[in-house]
């Protein structure tokens, strides 16, 4: 009996309509505000206590563990597929860990300048440019959430209209075109949405059933579903240079598998792990906030996501084996695209995503026209521009991706090295005073071993992903 896991708690980066208002909607006066800026003497109180924070201990786990939370989920099973159970736990554990610290490096920083955003943050410590490079990652980190969203409306509500209209699967129907139905999706409910002030929240769904191993994929030509099987065979078996034929061997689950697909696995995990952008708010809203009070409210969110992705993906894999797909929620329509259960998960993990895109799209905004117009007034004309242009991106990027693999790996290997990694250990190097710790204490020097860490993941994980591409694999696997 094998059991799996969905999540239509998606990256929700607005909490509540009060954080969402006070984070994204423009000061009174059209201009940044000031309480962001050093003062002449470029020393600054705390200002954490002029906000008088009314969330819950609990409510605040739930919050920041609904920002870990996101698409990232449905790749988990095909990274554990090609590391093997034991490597994905230590991979797993290592980015959760990992995760904590840069969080402490974060509050500590914060607690010195007394900011409560992560872009700003960046300004304190590097001036213009640190407020750049955290607004561009963090840009680049939800264009990346927005585009894996859409790339599941593109890949599964055309099975949501196939099952309700009870069409045969490959037919040439206009309305089962991945590409027309994001467009549509897009322009009809998201654009929309994404002009609003204040969006919701969504919950957890559960899955459990029994599918058989070797599968028998569902086919109304029984030749195709036999070629189909084998061709799955083919691509995800290779093992240490070796392919396997054995269809026993294929349902077999493996402690320890090295392949060319296990280069993506640090960047999934990564793109699952990213919620810092989010810390800093959630630390502000906390009831009677202290640096120790929000460090134990990471720590049990991180703990609640890291065995909830963990059992996530043993489940999946330990479902599908090898023939788990890049995207996890797809490999079921393999089995039986007209399954009820199947059904209703597929609408309510389309009805999530559907509705989370606008609320990405606001940070984003957000972000942009602090870095591009940071003087101006607010404009409806900018507000619904920047809106559609990054709509039209992302639709695109959407349509001429393979798959969704290479939105995980690039993001997981770019963006969310920086924010989980780089960006927190060089703010705190530059913001605490070296009268305090000096280089040579032995904070500073963990702090510059984690960022030459994630600079070291970055640059292999890059590196490892352009080979694959190289010689097409990752081209091939997973496409759909």
């Amino acid at each position: 009996m094998f059991a799996h896991f969905l999540s239509g708690g998606w990256k929700c980066h607005q909490l509540t309509p009060a954080n969402l208002a006070s984070r994204y909607e423009e000061p009174d006066d059209g201009l940044e505000n000031e309480e962001f800026l050093p003062n002449e003497g470029g020393k600054k109180p705390i200002r954490f206590t002029d906000f008088e924070g009314k969330t819950s201990f609990g409510m605040s786990v739930f919050n920041l563990g609904n920002a870990i939370m996101g698409s990232g989920i449905l790749g988990l099973a095909y990274a554990m597929a090609n590391t093997g159970i034991l490597l994905f736990w230590f991979l797993l554990t290592a980015v959760a860990a990992l995760s904590s610290y840069s969080i402490h490096l974060l509050l500590k920083s914060s607690g010195i300048v007394g900011i409560r955003a992560y872009e700003q943050l960046g300004y304190r410590a590097f001036g213009n440019l640190g407020k750049i490079a955290a607004g561009t990652a963090i840009t680049l980190q939800n264009i990346g959430a927005m585009s894996s969203y859409l790339y599941i409306v593109k890949s599964e509500l055309p099975l949501v209209i196939q099952a309700f209209l009870k069409v045969e699967p490959n037919s040439d129907l206009w309305y089962l075109n991945g590409n027309y139905l994001v467009i549509m999706v897009s322009a009809s409910i998201i654009l929309p949405l994404a002009l609003m002030k204040q969006l919701g929240e969504y919950n957890v769904i559960f899955k459990k059933f029994q599918i058989p191993c070797p599968f028998e994929e569902f086919s109304v030509n029984g030749t195709a579903s036999h070629l189909s099987l084998n061709d799955s065979v083919h691509i995800h078996e290779y093992n240490n240079g070796v392919v396997h034929e054995d269809d026993d061997s294929h349902c077999t689950p493996r402690m320890f598998t090295i392949n060319p697909q296990t280069a993506y696995t640090i960047p999934i995990l990564a793109f699952a792990f990213v919620c810092h952008p989010e810390v800093l708010p959630i630390y502000t809203e906390l009831r009677n906030p202290s640096k120790k009070k929000m460090q134990k409210v990471s720590n049990i969110s991180i703990l609640i996501m890291y065995t909830m992705y963990f059992l996530a993906a043993l489940f999946g894999y330990l479902t599908f084996y090898g023939n788990v797909e890049t995207e996890l929620l797809h490999t079921y329509s393999r089995i039986d695209p007209y399954d009820t259960l199947i059904l209703c998960v597929r609408v309510a993990v389309l009805t999530a995503v559907t509705l989370t895109v606008p609320i990405v799209l606001f940070p984003v905004r957000r972000a942009i026209q602090q870095m591009i117009f940071p003087t101006k007034s607010f404009s409806w004309l900018r507000h619904i521009a920047i809106a559609l242009i990054l709509l039209t991106f992302i639709n695109m990027l959407v349509i001429f991706a393979p798959n969704i693999l290479g939105i995980f790996g690039i993001i997981g290997a770019t963006s969310a090295p920086c924010l989980i990694f780089i960006f927190p250990a060089v703010f705190y190097i530059r913001i605490v005073p070296k009268e305090d710790e000096p280089m040579n204490s032995l904070p500073k020097i963990m702090a510059a071993c984690f960022a030459a860490l994630g600079f070291s993941f970055m640059v292999m994980s890059l590196s490892f992903i352009i080979i694959d591409w190289t010689t097409g694999e990752g081209l091939a696997v997973g496409g759909h």
